[in-house]
């Protein structure tokens, strides 16, 4: 089957699923194929041919028909059966089945860290999140955060300043912007670098999408630096699903005048740091080898 086929019978299955999109990844990669996958629920939820119309063909055409659009808008589709899938998320349990990208995605980004934290940042913590954005770009690792204000804006635009690499992973589609403000940043990380959702590209920004884009943020990257954080920030939320995700948790030794982090600072996978040096030697001599996975 073409690969244009497979993606847009996995838009379909999604679509028209009953099921959490984490069960769609699994059972298309078991099966090998979304139209197989499609066939069958096409026929458990009693689709019948008829002598005008076959529900099936129909929906992937309908599902064919999206993908030709969002590619005349510049958005890209990446499945769980493409080369192209991202090759750290592919490892972790709980990957979306496809992902969008504004911008090109390619094989060096799979040496990236995540560098999030507050939105309402101190000067200390927004100064220490562009030292450590300037030193990973000079170790030429990919720069991954979430857009956000704050920290993650001045993570995003440290590295582009340096002429480095930084991925936008964002909680909305992408026809969206959150916060508004960084509209003029998503528009430059697109066009140089590359904006990434597991949502439909006009999906407006929800309690619930934020810590879904963590989860996809944690999986991307090998590592995820914490510089500032609250207890109920999604930046500790991140940290958790990090370690979750068998992925290495830094913390700001500064963060630790907080109980959540003390307490984080005791769990196997968790390092306190002070320099962004230490971030870099541990996880280049954690992934020697290869590729974190989980």
């Amino acid at each position: 089957m073409r690969a244009e086929d497979e993606s847009a019978a996995l838009v379909a299955l999604l679509k028209g699923g009953r099921g959490p999109w984490q069960r769609y990844a699994d059972l298309v990669e078991e099966a090998g194929s979304a139209i197989a996958v499609l066939g069958r629920e096409s026929a458990a939820q009693g689709d019948q041919k008829s002598l005008f119309a076959d529900p099936m063909q129909e929906r992937l055409a309908q599902a064919a028909a999206e993908i030709a659009a969002w590619r005349a808008e510049g958005i890209r589709l990446h499945t769980v059966l493409d080369p192209e899938y991202p090759e750290n998320l592919r490892g972790v349990h709980d990957r979306p089945p496809l992902v969008f990208a504004a911008g090109d995605l390619g094989p060096s980004d799979a040496r990236s860290i995540a560098v999030v934290g507050a939105r309402m940042a101190s000067d200390g913590g927004l100064g220490a999140a562009r030292a450590i954005a300037e030193h990973l770009v000079a170790r030429r690792f990919t720069v991954v955060s979430g857009l956000a204000a704050g920290i993650d804006t001045a993570v995003h635009t440290s590295a582009l300043a340096c002429g480095g690499r930084t991925l936008a992973v964002i909680g909305t589609g992408l026809r969206r912007v959150y916060p508004p403000e960084n509209a003029a940043l998503q528009r430059r990380i697109a066009g140089e670098c590359a904006v990434v959702s597991q949502f439909w590209p006009g999906s407006p920004p929800s309690r619930r999408s934020f810590p879904m884009r963590n989860a996809v943020m944690s999986g991307l990257t090998l590592a995820t630096v914490v510089v500032e954080a609250s207890h109920t920030s999604g930046s500790r939320m991140q940290a958790r699903l990090a370690l979750g995700h068998g992925r290495p948790v830094f913390l700001l030794g500064s963060l630790l005048a907080q109980p959540w982090a003390r307490e984080f600072s005791a769990r196997p996978g968790t390092h306190v740091v002070g320099a962004p040096e230490e971030i870099t030697a541990i996880v280049e001599r954690l992934t020697s080898t290869g590729a974190l996975v989980a």
